[in-house]
């Protein structure tokens, strides 16, 4: 028996331990806080018995309960994978896995310790090893955008987690990181690069306490997954599933879900694809309509780099760790704080506008140039429907009482697409709007804000020949736009060219037979 693993793990590797069926040879993966088991159908996390200061998992009863809270957490995002937590029984020499958690257990059996029962899933189907093959779709992406956006609207708020966004709360967090990784200066990063992060953070916060306050104030501050990167999500029975939240500390998992999405781009980002990235907060955002929290991405981005940094540092000091591993290691903890300084960095913004009757291809085009710009698109279709309260997924003409597409309600629209775009702007995102701004009046105040903050201007007016957008309007399915082909009479006639100051600005764009750019 090896003298590494207790007597109940090395048990746990045999078929005798389970109530079920197993696929033999069980295999066992271990963190430095659980060791999990694949048996085939299920599969089995146990706790260390470590405290690692963010984490106590010393006692029986304390690993009890955070199995119960991983339950509890996990189920929000991934039902079909979290079944139930099961005591680990020992009968003379003999350890296995009890009954159900509901059902009774003799008096005179002892509990040595507990594990949460979870459907196997195949592992190809990670996140992770998706993107290794390079078979993490587009779709993929979106859907996960989607679910993660309606999770962060229904996920529990309260004072007491709410508490946690306030700027006292996150400055203490981003203090940690700088307290941490200076230990680590001139081994894997320069005391220059050291030094311009914490001056942008603490700018950042000094600067911005309000927008802390503002999300607070707005229930932003959620109990959310505080863990979310690619090796944290699979694809099962064709769902997305996202797994593993944090459940052993609060500071870590309620956060503002803006936090949240930054983990995970920050991630995307790091492996090389900023376009992939790029689709995700897009989708999030469009989703969400939270386009307020956009505000805060480089302060969190970097502190989600910085974190990823201090752990691979903090593994330098493992005296079991080889020399040749340390090597890659600190190679890695460079790039990560590498990545973090990339983001105190300012951005040049510019700002575009996707203009053109209904089917002529904006959305299309926009999100390609979105992802080529690393731009925030912003869609006058979803704006629309958050301002009437109709989810993006349900069409207009089932809340009879609202109409969609009053002159007001579009009015309405345009102002708040050009109040994300100032805001956003300001910031240095690089912002593209997308709408038909078919008349001079909308498209005039875009203009002038362009003006006014300095802002570079292109507006990509997309065509196409009739027939082809009525063609495009009845093929269309999946979108949130509700545009059908007889709107494109009324479109065509009312449609007001471009005159004046803002033809300097435009760049016709003809999405048939072919794209072309003049």
């Amino acid at each position: 028996m090896s003298a590494t693993l207790p007597a109940f793990v090395e048990q746990l590797l045999t078929a005798a331990a389970y109530p079920h069926p197993v696929a033999a040879p069980i295999q066992l993966l271990q963190t430095h806080i659980s060791y999990v088991f694949l048996t085939g159908d299920y599969a089995y996390k146990v706790k260390k018995p470590v405290d690692f200061g963010f984490l106590n998992f010393t006692t029986l009863d304390k690993r009890r309960f955070y199995c119960q809270e991983e339950l509890r957490l996990n189920r929000r995002l991934a039902p079909q994978l979290y079944l139930e937590v099961v005591p680990i029984l020992q009968r003379g020499d003999r350890y296995y896995i009890g009954i159900g958690a509901n059902e009774a257990i003799a008096a005179d059996t002892p509990i040595v310790d507990y594990a949460i029962r979870m459907r196997q899933f195949d592992q190809s189907q990670l996140f992770s090893h998706l993107f290794a093959a390079n078979e993490l779709s587009p779709s993929l992406i979106e859907s996960l955008g989607k679910e993660l956006a309606y999770f962060h609207t229904t996920a529990t708020t309260t004072p007491e987690i709410t508490s946690f966004g306030s700027p006292s709360a996150i400055a203490q967090v981003i203090n940690n990181c700088h307290t941490l990784a200076e230990q680590f200066i001139d081994r894997c990063q320069p005391r220059s690069q050291y030094d311009a992060i914490q001056a942008f953070t603490n700018q950042f916060l000094a600067t911005h306490q309000d927008w802390f306050v503002e999300r607070q104030a707005a229930g932003k501050i959620r109990e959310c997954h505080g863990d979310l990167h690619l090796n944290n999500i699979c694809v099962y029975n064709g769902q997305v599933q996202i797994f593993d939240c944090i459940e052993f500390n609060q500071e870590f998992r309620n956060i503002d879900g803006i936090y949240d999405v930054a983990f995970l781009m920050m991630d995307l980002e790091f492996r090389g694809r900023s376009d992939l990235a790029n689709l995700f907060l897009n989708t999030y955002l469009e989703w969400s309509s939270d386009y307020e929290g956009a505000r805060l991405l480089p302060l969190y981005l970097c502190v989600r780099a910085y974190i990823r940094g201090n752990v691979n540092s903090l593994a330098l000091n493992d005296p079991a760790i080889s020399d040749s591993e340390k090597a890659q290691i600190q190679a890695t903890a460079a790039a990560y704080y590498e990545a973090a300084y990339h983001y105190t960095q300012p951005r040049t913004p510019k700002l575009y506008v996707m203009s053109g009757l209904s089917g002529a291809g904006k959305s299309t085009r926009g999100r390609r140039l979105a992802q080529q710009e690393n731009a925030i698109q912003i869609r006058s279709d979803a704006v629309r429907k958050h301002l009437a309260g109709i989810p993006l997924d349900r069409h207009s003409r089932d809340f009879p009482d609202v109409d969609l597409y009053s002159q007001a309600m579009t009015q309405k629209t345009y102002d708040q697409l050009l109040a994300y775009a100032e805001l956003l702007l300001k910031q240095g995102h690089t912002v593209i709007l997308d709408a038909k701004y078919d008349r001079c009046d909308l498209r005039r105040p875009v203009i002038e804000l362009a003006e006014r903050l300095g802002v570079p201007l292109e507006i990509h007016y997309c065509s196409a020949p009739p027939q082809v957008l009525s063609q495009r309007l009845s093929d269309r399915q999946g979108d949130i736009a509700e545009a059908t082909p007889d709107l494109l009479p009324t479109q065509m006639a009312s449609f007001e060219p471009f005159e004046g100051a803002e033809e300097r600005y435009v760049r016709h764009v003809c999405e048939y037979p072919e794209e072309t750019l003049v």
